[in-house]
Protein backbone atom coordinates (compact mmCIF):
# COMPACT_ATOMS: atom_id res chain seq x y z
CA UNK A 1 0.00 0.00 0.00
CA UNK A 2 1.10 3.68 -0.95
CA UNK A 3 0.04 6.80 -0.54
CA UNK A 4 -1.34 7.24 -3.71
CA UNK A 5 -3.67 4.73 -2.97
CA UNK A 6 -5.84 7.82 -0.83
CA UNK A 7 -6.16 9.96 -3.42
CA UNK A 8 -5.14 13.44 -3.93
CA UNK A 9 -1.52 14.21 -2.25
CA UNK A 10 -1.57 15.52 0.61
CA UNK A 11 -1.76 19.51 1.83
CA UNK A 12 0.70 21.42 4.10
CA UNK A 13 -0.87 20.84 7.43
CA UNK A 14 -2.09 17.50 6.71
CA UNK A 15 -1.74 14.96 9.57
CA UNK A 16 -3.25 11.94 8.49
CA UNK A 17 -5.45 10.96 5.84
CA UNK A 18 -8.95 11.37 6.34
CA UNK A 19 -11.90 10.51 4.42
CA UNK A 20 -12.93 14.49 3.99
CA UNK A 21 -9.52 15.06 1.82
CA UNK A 22 -6.52 17.70 2.60
CA UNK A 23 -7.31 20.11 5.48
CA UNK A 24 -8.38 23.23 4.49
CA UNK A 25 -6.39 26.43 4.36
CA UNK A 26 -3.19 24.07 4.10
CA UNK A 27 -0.39 25.06 2.54
CA UNK A 28 0.88 23.70 -0.99
CA UNK A 29 2.33 20.17 -1.06
CA UNK A 30 6.07 19.71 -2.09
CA UNK A 31 8.65 17.31 -2.04
CA UNK A 32 9.75 18.03 1.62
CA UNK A 33 6.11 17.69 2.64
CA UNK A 34 6.34 14.35 0.74
CA UNK A 35 9.50 12.83 2.39
CA UNK A 36 8.17 14.68 6.13
CA UNK A 37 5.05 12.25 5.94
CA UNK A 38 6.89 9.63 4.13
CA UNK A 39 8.88 9.33 7.92
CA UNK A 40 5.49 9.80 9.90
CA UNK A 41 2.83 7.37 8.37
CA UNK A 42 2.37 3.46 8.18
CA UNK A 43 -0.05 1.92 6.06
CA UNK A 44 -3.63 0.59 7.20
CA UNK A 45 -3.46 -2.62 8.80
CA UNK A 46 -5.71 -5.19 7.22
CA UNK A 47 -8.32 -6.17 10.30
CA UNK A 48 -9.66 -9.60 9.70
CA UNK A 49 -14.01 -9.35 9.18
CA UNK A 50 -15.10 -10.22 12.90
CA UNK A 51 -18.33 -11.15 13.23
CA UNK A 52 -21.15 -9.68 14.83
CA UNK A 53 -22.72 -10.39 18.26
CA UNK A 54 -25.03 -13.15 17.82
CA UNK A 55 -22.42 -15.52 15.32
CA UNK A 56 -20.18 -18.51 15.77
CA UNK A 57 -17.84 -16.53 18.33
CA UNK A 58 -17.98 -17.88 22.60
CA UNK A 59 -20.34 -16.71 24.19
CA UNK A 60 -19.08 -16.14 27.01
CA UNK A 61 -17.28 -13.27 25.30
CA UNK A 62 -20.56 -11.39 24.91
CA UNK A 63 -18.77 -9.10 22.23
CA UNK A 64 -16.40 -10.45 19.44
CA UNK A 65 -12.35 -9.90 20.44
CA UNK A 66 -10.67 -8.03 18.13
CA UNK A 67 -7.10 -9.87 17.35
CA UNK A 68 -4.04 -8.87 15.60
CA UNK A 69 -0.71 -6.78 15.27
CA UNK A 70 -2.34 -4.33 17.20
CA UNK A 71 -3.62 -6.27 20.21
CA UNK A 72 -1.93 -9.71 19.74
CA UNK A 73 1.17 -10.47 18.56
CA UNK A 74 0.46 -14.40 17.28
CA UNK A 75 1.77 -15.42 14.64
CA UNK A 76 -0.92 -16.63 11.58
CA UNK A 77 -1.20 -20.11 11.03
CA UNK A 78 -4.45 -21.33 9.86
CA UNK A 79 -5.25 -19.32 6.96
CA UNK A 80 -1.67 -18.87 4.86
CA UNK A 81 -1.58 -16.07 1.89
CA UNK A 82 -3.97 -13.76 3.72
CA UNK A 83 -1.45 -11.25 4.95
CA UNK A 84 0.90 -11.71 2.42
CA UNK A 85 0.13 -8.14 0.75
CA UNK A 86 0.71 -6.00 4.17
CA UNK A 87 3.75 -8.47 4.75
CA UNK A 88 5.21 -7.20 1.31
CA UNK A 89 5.48 -4.14 2.33
CA UNK A 90 6.61 -4.37 5.86
CA UNK A 91 8.57 -7.44 6.47
CA UNK A 92 9.33 -6.64 10.12
CA UNK A 93 5.40 -6.29 11.11
CA UNK A 94 4.22 -9.49 12.86
CA UNK A 95 1.14 -11.45 10.71
CA UNK A 96 -2.71 -11.44 12.13
CA UNK A 97 -3.74 -13.76 14.51
CA UNK A 98 -6.86 -15.81 13.98
CA UNK A 99 -10.28 -15.41 15.95
CA UNK A 100 -10.68 -18.86 17.46
CA UNK A 101 -14.52 -19.73 16.57
CA UNK A 102 -14.95 -22.83 18.55
CA UNK A 103 -18.29 -22.19 21.23
CA UNK A 104 -18.70 -24.33 23.57
CA UNK A 105 -22.40 -25.21 24.31
CA UNK A 106 -24.26 -23.73 27.33
CA UNK A 107 -24.39 -26.55 29.77
CA UNK A 108 -27.90 -27.83 30.55
CA UNK A 109 -29.11 -28.02 34.28
CA UNK A 110 -29.39 -30.96 35.59
CA UNK A 111 -33.50 -32.50 35.80
CA UNK A 112 -34.32 -32.97 39.40
CA UNK A 113 -34.86 -36.65 40.04
CA UNK A 114 -38.82 -37.99 39.82
CA UNK A 115 -39.71 -39.76 43.02
CA UNK A 116 -40.48 -43.26 42.70
CA UNK A 117 -43.21 -44.99 43.93
CA UNK A 118 -42.41 -47.87 46.52
CA UNK A 119 -42.31 -51.56 45.16
CA UNK A 120 -43.64 -54.07 47.22
CA UNK A 121 -41.41 -57.11 48.73
CA UNK A 122 -41.76 -59.99 46.38
CA UNK A 123 -41.04 -63.51 47.08
CA UNK A 124 -39.16 -63.93 44.00
CA UNK A 125 -41.28 -66.97 42.91
CA UNK A 126 -44.27 -68.64 41.39
CA UNK A 127 -46.00 -68.99 45.09
CA UNK A 128 -48.77 -70.75 43.39
CA UNK A 129 -46.91 -72.98 41.44
CA UNK A 130 -44.83 -73.19 44.74
CA UNK A 131 -47.77 -74.28 46.61
CA UNK A 132 -49.26 -76.65 43.96
CA UNK A 133 -46.21 -79.02 43.97
CA UNK A 134 -45.17 -78.97 47.30
CA UNK A 135 -48.43 -80.24 48.57
CA UNK A 136 -48.60 -82.96 45.74
CA UNK A 137 -44.96 -83.85 46.60
CA UNK A 138 -46.66 -84.04 49.72
CA UNK A 139 -49.27 -86.05 49.25
CA UNK A 140 -47.27 -88.81 47.76
CA UNK A 141 -44.66 -89.07 50.37
CA UNK A 142 -47.05 -89.57 52.95
CA UNK A 143 -48.99 -92.23 50.78
CA UNK A 144 -45.75 -94.07 50.34
CA UNK A 145 -44.60 -93.59 53.76
CA UNK A 146 -47.80 -95.11 56.08
CA UNK A 147 -48.76 -97.68 53.30
CA UNK A 148 -46.01 -99.64 52.34
CA UNK A 149 -42.10 -98.62 52.87
CA UNK A 150 -40.49 -100.57 50.25
CA UNK A 151 -42.17 -97.77 48.00
CA UNK A 152 -40.96 -94.40 50.01
CA UNK A 153 -37.21 -96.09 49.55
CA UNK A 154 -38.08 -96.45 46.33
CA UNK A 155 -39.41 -92.40 46.25
CA UNK A 156 -35.65 -91.73 47.62
CA UNK A 157 -33.56 -93.69 45.65
CA UNK A 158 -35.63 -91.88 42.57
CA UNK A 159 -35.06 -88.50 44.46
CA UNK A 160 -31.29 -89.33 44.56
CA UNK A 161 -30.66 -90.29 41.47
CA UNK A 162 -32.85 -87.20 40.18
CA UNK A 163 -30.63 -85.18 42.02
CA UNK A 164 -27.38 -86.65 40.84
CA UNK A 165 -28.03 -85.97 37.18
CA UNK A 166 -28.84 -82.27 38.19
CA UNK A 167 -25.42 -82.06 39.88
CA UNK A 168 -23.40 -83.63 37.69
CA UNK A 169 -25.08 -81.83 34.52
CA UNK A 170 -24.69 -78.34 36.31
CA UNK A 171 -20.82 -79.28 37.01
CA UNK A 172 -20.19 -79.94 33.23
CA UNK A 173 -22.01 -77.18 31.85
CA UNK A 174 -20.69 -74.27 33.79
CA UNK A 175 -17.08 -76.20 34.79
CA UNK A 176 -16.59 -78.60 32.20
CA UNK A 177 -16.00 -81.57 35.03
CA UNK A 178 -17.55 -85.12 33.81
CA UNK A 179 -17.92 -86.96 37.07
CA UNK A 180 -19.30 -90.36 35.85
CA UNK A 181 -23.61 -90.52 36.61
CA UNK A 182 -23.54 -94.02 35.44
CA UNK A 183 -21.46 -95.57 38.70
CA UNK A 184 -23.02 -92.17 40.51
CA UNK A 185 -26.56 -93.32 39.91
CA UNK A 186 -26.27 -97.21 40.51
CA UNK A 187 -24.08 -96.89 43.31
CA UNK A 188 -26.58 -94.02 44.72
CA UNK A 189 -29.51 -96.70 44.25
CA UNK A 190 -28.01 -98.92 45.86
CA UNK A 191 -26.36 -97.01 48.71
CA UNK A 192 -30.30 -95.89 49.78
CA UNK A 193 -31.48 -99.71 49.91
CA UNK A 194 -28.41 -101.21 51.85
CA UNK A 195 -28.78 -98.50 54.33
CA UNK A 196 -32.63 -99.71 54.71
CA UNK A 197 -31.63 -103.14 55.02
CA UNK A 198 -28.35 -103.19 56.70
CA UNK A 199 -28.28 -99.96 58.58
CA UNK A 200 -25.02 -97.72 59.14
CA UNK A 201 -22.84 -100.71 58.12
CA UNK A 202 -24.65 -101.29 54.41
CA UNK A 203 -24.74 -97.33 54.13
CA UNK A 204 -21.00 -97.47 54.31
CA UNK A 205 -20.40 -100.31 52.22
CA UNK A 206 -22.16 -99.22 49.67
CA UNK A 207 -20.76 -95.89 49.87
CA UNK A 208 -17.10 -96.87 49.37
CA UNK A 209 -18.02 -99.43 46.63
CA UNK A 210 -19.58 -96.78 44.82
CA UNK A 211 -16.15 -94.66 44.90
CA UNK A 212 -14.03 -97.52 43.66
CA UNK A 213 -16.94 -97.63 41.14
CA UNK A 214 -16.31 -93.75 40.02
CA UNK A 215 -11.93 -94.16 40.16
CA UNK A 216 -12.61 -97.09 38.09
CA UNK A 217 -15.07 -95.98 35.29
CA UNK A 218 -13.39 -92.73 34.59
CA UNK A 219 -10.20 -94.76 33.60
CA UNK A 220 -11.81 -95.51 30.27
CA UNK A 221 -11.31 -91.83 29.17
CA UNK A 222 -8.14 -89.78 29.00
CA UNK A 223 -6.09 -88.99 32.11
CA UNK A 224 -7.01 -85.24 31.25
CA UNK A 225 -8.51 -84.26 33.98
CA UNK A 226 -8.93 -87.69 35.85
CA UNK A 227 -8.30 -86.52 39.95
CA UNK A 228 -10.91 -83.67 38.79
CA UNK A 229 -13.79 -85.65 37.62
CA UNK A 230 -13.20 -88.14 39.92
CA UNK A 231 -13.22 -85.77 43.08
CA UNK A 232 -16.20 -84.51 42.09
CA UNK A 233 -17.67 -88.15 41.44
CA UNK A 234 -16.81 -89.02 45.33
CA UNK A 235 -18.17 -85.87 46.49
CA UNK A 236 -21.77 -85.95 44.48
CA UNK A 237 -21.98 -89.87 46.31
CA UNK A 238 -21.25 -88.26 49.26
CA UNK A 239 -23.12 -85.15 49.16
CA UNK A 240 -26.77 -86.95 47.45
CA UNK A 241 -27.16 -90.42 48.06
CA UNK A 242 -24.71 -90.84 51.37
CA UNK A 243 -26.99 -88.37 53.23
CA UNK A 244 -29.98 -89.63 51.73
CA UNK A 245 -29.14 -92.84 53.36
CA UNK A 246 -29.84 -91.94 56.81
CA UNK A 247 -33.88 -90.99 56.18
CA UNK A 248 -33.55 -94.62 54.69
CA UNK A 249 -31.78 -95.72 58.40
CA UNK A 250 -34.71 -93.70 60.10
CA UNK A 251 -37.65 -95.99 57.92
CA UNK A 252 -36.19 -99.17 59.37
CA UNK A 253 -36.84 -98.54 62.78
CA UNK A 254 -40.39 -99.69 64.69
CA UNK A 255 -42.00 -96.57 64.52
CA UNK A 256 -39.67 -95.55 61.12
CA UNK A 257 -42.87 -93.88 59.63
CA UNK A 258 -43.17 -91.45 62.14
CA UNK A 259 -39.16 -90.70 62.65
CA UNK A 260 -39.39 -89.70 58.99
CA UNK A 261 -42.68 -87.43 59.05
CA UNK A 262 -40.97 -85.77 61.93
CA UNK A 263 -37.97 -85.37 60.08
CA UNK A 264 -39.56 -84.30 57.23
CA UNK A 265 -42.30 -81.74 59.81
CA UNK A 266 -39.32 -79.84 61.32
CA UNK A 267 -37.20 -79.02 58.30
CA UNK A 268 -40.21 -77.56 56.19
CA UNK A 269 -41.41 -75.73 59.70
CA UNK A 270 -37.66 -74.76 60.28
CA UNK A 271 -37.79 -73.47 56.16
CA UNK A 272 -41.34 -71.84 56.64
CA UNK A 273 -40.29 -69.98 59.78
CA UNK A 274 -37.08 -68.44 58.03
CA UNK A 275 -38.94 -67.29 55.02
CA UNK A 276 -42.25 -65.74 56.87
CA UNK A 277 -40.33 -64.24 59.52
CA UNK A 278 -37.32 -63.07 57.41
CA UNK A 279 -39.50 -61.57 54.74
CA UNK A 280 -41.53 -59.27 56.77
CA UNK A 281 -39.13 -58.56 60.00
CA UNK A 282 -36.04 -59.38 57.91
CA UNK A 283 -32.82 -56.36 58.03
CA UNK A 284 -29.81 -57.59 58.88
CA UNK A 285 -28.17 -59.89 56.50
CA UNK A 286 -26.93 -63.25 57.81
CA UNK A 287 -24.27 -64.09 54.85
CA UNK A 288 -24.45 -61.38 52.69
CA UNK A 289 -21.56 -63.11 50.19
CA UNK A 290 -23.14 -66.57 50.05
CA UNK A 291 -27.31 -66.03 49.82
CA UNK A 292 -27.97 -62.24 50.45
CA UNK A 293 -31.68 -63.06 50.97
CA UNK A 294 -31.01 -64.94 54.21
CA UNK A 295 -31.30 -62.76 57.20
CA UNK A 296 -30.43 -62.84 61.07
CA UNK A 297 -34.05 -63.04 61.68
CA UNK A 298 -34.69 -65.25 59.26
CA UNK A 299 -32.85 -68.05 61.21
CA UNK A 300 -34.26 -67.21 64.54
CA UNK A 301 -37.67 -67.47 63.17
CA UNK A 302 -36.62 -70.77 61.77
CA UNK A 303 -35.54 -71.44 65.78
CA UNK A 304 -38.29 -70.53 67.11
CA UNK A 305 -40.74 -72.53 64.65
CA UNK A 306 -38.66 -75.64 64.64
CA UNK A 307 -38.56 -75.51 68.40
CA UNK A 308 -41.98 -75.48 68.95
CA UNK A 309 -42.59 -77.91 65.84
CA UNK A 310 -40.13 -80.08 67.78
CA UNK A 311 -41.58 -80.26 71.31
CA UNK A 312 -45.04 -81.24 69.51
CA UNK A 313 -44.09 -83.47 67.91
CA UNK A 314 -41.59 -85.43 70.10
CA UNK A 315 -43.92 -85.74 72.72
CA UNK A 316 -46.73 -86.81 70.42
CA UNK A 317 -45.37 -88.70 67.75
CA UNK A 318 -42.34 -90.53 68.86
CA UNK A 319 -42.78 -93.18 71.24
CA UNK A 320 -41.23 -92.43 74.61
CA UNK A 321 -40.47 -88.96 73.40
CA UNK A 322 -40.60 -85.61 75.36
CA UNK A 323 -40.78 -82.04 74.67
CA UNK A 324 -37.89 -81.18 76.05
CA UNK A 325 -35.83 -83.62 73.84
CA UNK A 326 -37.62 -82.06 70.89
CA UNK A 327 -36.49 -78.58 72.19
CA UNK A 328 -33.35 -79.50 71.68
CA UNK A 329 -34.22 -81.53 68.02
CA UNK A 330 -35.70 -78.48 66.69
CA UNK A 331 -32.91 -76.22 67.27
CA UNK A 332 -30.23 -78.32 65.90
CA UNK A 333 -32.75 -78.94 62.86
CA UNK A 334 -32.67 -75.44 62.19
CA UNK A 335 -29.25 -75.16 62.14
CA UNK A 336 -28.71 -77.51 60.12
CA UNK A 337 -31.34 -77.00 57.76
CA UNK A 338 -29.95 -73.37 57.27
CA UNK A 339 -26.16 -74.52 56.95
CA UNK A 340 -27.17 -77.05 54.29
CA UNK A 341 -29.39 -74.13 52.42
CA UNK A 342 -26.09 -71.89 52.50
CA UNK A 343 -23.86 -74.90 51.14
CA UNK A 344 -26.15 -75.52 47.95
CA UNK A 345 -26.25 -71.54 47.99
CA UNK A 346 -22.49 -71.74 47.61
CA UNK A 347 -22.23 -74.38 45.25
CA UNK A 348 -25.03 -72.68 42.94
CA UNK A 349 -23.01 -69.69 43.14
CA UNK A 350 -19.62 -70.72 42.66
CA UNK A 351 -21.60 -72.62 38.96
CA UNK A 352 -23.14 -68.91 38.77
CA UNK A 353 -26.64 -70.46 38.59
CA UNK A 354 -29.85 -69.62 40.53
CA UNK A 355 -31.80 -73.23 40.73
CA UNK A 356 -30.04 -76.53 40.13
CA UNK A 357 -33.20 -77.21 37.43
CA UNK A 358 -36.54 -77.11 36.31
CA UNK A 359 -38.29 -79.94 37.45
CA UNK A 360 -40.30 -78.24 40.00
CA UNK A 361 -42.21 -75.59 39.27
CA UNK A 362 -42.10 -72.37 41.55
CA UNK A 363 -39.17 -74.84 42.98
CA UNK A 364 -36.47 -75.03 41.03
CA UNK A 365 -34.65 -78.66 40.82
CA UNK A 366 -34.97 -81.77 43.15
CA UNK A 367 -31.78 -80.50 44.42
CA UNK A 368 -33.23 -76.91 45.34
CA UNK A 369 -35.54 -79.02 47.44
CA UNK A 370 -32.72 -81.24 48.92
CA UNK A 371 -30.30 -78.91 49.88
CA UNK A 372 -32.03 -78.43 53.85
CA UNK A 373 -33.29 -81.78 53.56
CA UNK A 374 -29.64 -83.71 52.91
CA UNK A 375 -27.72 -82.39 55.99
CA UNK A 376 -30.88 -82.66 58.61
CA UNK A 377 -31.29 -86.28 57.96
CA UNK A 378 -28.40 -88.02 59.41
CA UNK A 379 -28.34 -84.75 62.53
CA UNK A 380 -32.56 -85.90 63.05
CA UNK A 381 -31.18 -89.64 62.69
CA UNK A 382 -28.18 -89.18 65.48
CA UNK A 383 -30.68 -87.97 68.08
CA UNK A 384 -33.70 -89.67 67.48
CA UNK A 385 -30.82 -93.01 68.47
CA UNK A 386 -29.46 -91.06 71.38
CA UNK A 387 -32.84 -90.20 72.70
CA UNK A 388 -35.22 -93.54 72.15
CA UNK A 389 -32.68 -95.84 70.75
CA UNK A 390 -32.76 -97.07 67.02
CA UNK A 391 -36.01 -99.21 67.24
Amino acid sequence: MNDSSWGAPPQAGYWGPSDQGPAQGAGPAGPAYDAHYAQQTRPMPIVPDVPEHGGDQDDDQGTARLSGPLFRDEPFHDQPGRDEPYRDQNPSAQPYAVVPQNPEPMPVAPQPAQPQPPQKKSAGRDLGAAIGVGVGLGVVIIASLFFVKAVFVGVIAVAVVVGLWELTKRLEERKSIKAPLVPLAVGGAAMVVAGYARGAEGAWTAMALTALAVLVWRMTEPPEGYLRDVTAGVFAAFYVPFLATFVAMMLAADDGAWRVLVFLILTVVSDTGAYAVGWRFGRKKLAPRISPGKTREGLLGAVAFAMAAGALCTQFLIDDGTWWQGLLLGLAVAVSATLGDLGESMIKRDLGIKDMGTLLPGHGGIMDRLDSLLPTAPVVWLLLVIFVGSG
